[in-house]
């Protein structure tokens, strides 16, 4: 196991993709307006890219066509002290492929917000890091 300066559990890529894809929710980090933006999201995993289903006219979709985002999961117990964090760098782009489009509507992922037909984000994770608390004392 390695720890990090502080203390923390550095999580390989494997243990990082097997505990995002034990969560439903994280957050994503944009550009909006020339500012930086935090959006949570509902997200699922496919083929190892973090994909996102929100609607075509959300500020969300609009910020992001193509570019570099990051984006966060974690999860953590107050009670033992426990928890994670799990980071994804990388290029967001809006899928536009009509395969594409229907394998990914076959997955159950629905937008939180209506507003439009959907719009289908993914994110290859170009830079994948994690942390674990070791937990309380």
């Amino acid at each position: 196991m390695t720890l990090d300066r502080g203390g923390l559990q550095i999580l390989d890529d494997g243990a990082c993709r097997a505990l995002l894809a034990a969560v439903p929710i994280g957050r994503i980090v944009f550009t909006d307006r020339a500012l930086p933006a935090v959006q949570p999201v509902n997200f699922t995993l496919v083929d190892g890219d973090v994909v996102v289903r929100t609607s075509s006219d959300s500020r969300l979709a609009a910020a992001v066509r193509d570019a570099v985002v990051a984006f966060e999961a974690d999860d953590y117990d107050a009670r033992t002290g426990t928890g994670w964090s799990v980071v994804v760098i990388g290029r967001a782009r809006a899928v536009v492929d009509a395969a594409e489009l229907a394998a990914l509507r076959a997955v159950p992922l629905r937008p939180w917000v209506r507003g439009g037909p959907d719009r289908f984000l993914r994110i290859r994770p170009d830079l994948l890091s994690g942390r674990r608390l070791p937990g309380g004392p």
